[in-house]
């Protein structure tokens, strides 16, 4: 038998035809990466400009302006002594504060003087608690200013507006003036922001108790989904038989992962809330329904995980003796576990951010006290942030911002923390 013979000529690549396919060649390579390059930096600038927009629009959101006042704590007025006080301190919970602000205001600044928050009186009691002595005596206060003063003091109201289109009225814009010639204006650190509720008042919200409301929330989330979902991983993938009927459960759950949100807060408000009479709002409401819309995520990503797994393992346990069983939970689940749990915390970030799901099951209350338990009404932080985002007062807009600074802090967290996890536990093959 004679081999073929080709009459082809071998390839000259020193000719200019060749050289010029190759020229060509690189050139789409050198095109190609710059294309790469410049998808990477406009994904860049993209991000920068939403963080520096957020960021300079929110980061006065954790700045509060305070009114020096001097405050007189009356004990008549108070309806109890310092020596009552340091005898029942309850007592000081039930005393008019309020009528003391009041007084003190009008005695420092004028009848009519809107200058310091509705909310401010708390100050008062939160200070006689803590020194009964203060009740008869005269102290400057610096007590929380009103929204209007804040912007005003912040920068953030155009005074060369004309004044049918200013939020101010020239009396509080005179008194800012005032108070700030006199030195009785300055800004602090806004605690409130991130330890209290929600308020009518802007300038007492905060983010505290709806950044609970979503931690209660995801805390139902993982217990259920993540033993769920890792449970079905692996029954799918070691243990289920290859037929007609695994096959349609593997194209539901690809298809169940890419169900709109809204689809599964209805399916929440369905079941958990008209069928099942659970309490509207509640964190294991939102939970359970983040749950679903969360669990084919983990089922997908666990099975990636498992799938990563080299089968010389699995062949190396059986072939010692190990059933099925032990080969799954004792060698391949551990080496798999890492991948699961990135592709857990990456699904909990995505859960952290949904709005459609809890504002369909009533997660959107007004609730200016933080939830103390999983079945007691509370909103989330995308919620808290969407209804901020709806109101019309000037004030709520920073805080509206100051929350998606700190929803972003959340998710950055999170994410590190899936980071830190792949890089720990996983192994390279």
């Amino acid at each position: 038998m004679t081999e073929a013979v080709s009459n082809e000529a071998p390839t000259d690549w020193a000719s200019e035809a060749m050289q010029a396919r190759i020229r060509r060649r690189y050139a789409q390579e050198r095109g190609f990466k710059a294309l790469g390059l410049l998808a990477l930096t406009l994904a860049c600038g993209f991000l920068l400009l939403l963080m520096a927009s957020v960021i300079s629009s929110g980061w006065t959101a954790f700045v509060q302006t305070q009114v020096r006042v001097p405050v007189t704590f009356d004990a008549g007025e108070l309806g109890v002594t310092a020596e009552q006080a340091k005898a029942n301190p309850e007592l000081l919970r039930r005393a008019d504060f309020e009528g003391v602000m009041q007084q003190s205001v009008t005695r420092a600044f004028g009848n009519g003087a809107v200058l310091v928050s509705d909310g401010a009186w708390l100050q008062l009691r939160e200070a006689a608690m803590a020194d009964p002595s203060l009740i008869g005596t005269t102290k400057d206060m610096w007590l929380i200013a009103t929204s209007n003063i804040d912007q005003l003091a912040k920068g953030r109201i155009d005074l060369q507006a004309a004044e049918g289109d200013r939020p101010v009225t020239d009396a509080e814009i005179a008194a800012w003036r005032k108070l700030g010639a006199a030195g009785d204006l300055r800004k602090a650190f806004n605690r409130t922001f991130l330890t209290g509720a929600d308020s009518v008042d802007p300038e007492l919200a905060g983010v505290w108790g709806a950044l609970k409301g979503s931690f209660l929330t995801l805390i139902v989330t993982l217990l259920i989904s993540f033993p769920v979902g890792v449970l079905a991983a692996i029954y799918l993938e070691e243990f289920a038989p290859k037929n007609r009927w695994t096959d349609v459960i593997e194209v539901s759950i690809n298809n169940l992962a890419a169900v709109p949100s809204i689809i599964f807060g209805l399916l929440g408000l369905a079941v958990f809330l008209n069928f099942l009479n659970m309490p509207r709002s509640a964190p294991v409401v939102g939970g359970l329904t983040l749950a679903l819309m969360t669990l084919p995520v983990i089922v997908i990503a666990s099975r990636a995980a498992i799938k990563a797994v080299p089968p010389s393992i699995r062949d190396a346990a059986l072939g010692i003796g190990a059933s099925r069983v032990q080969v799954v939970f004792h060698h391949v689940l551990p080496l798999a576990l890492p991948g699961m749990l990135t592709g857990t915390i990456l699904g909990m970030a995505r859960a952290l951010g949904e709005t459609a799901p809890l504002l369909m099951i009533g997660m959107r209350a007004f609730l200016t006290s933080v939830p103390q338990g999983l079945a007691q009404p509370a909103t989330a932080l995308p919620v808290q942030i969407f209804i901020w985002s709806d109101n019309v007062s000037r004030g709520f807009l920073e805080k509206t911002s100051g929350a998606i600074i700190v929803l972003m802090l959340f998710l950055l967290a999170i994410n590190s923390l899936a980071i830190y996890l792949r890089n720990k536990f996983e192994v390279r093959w």
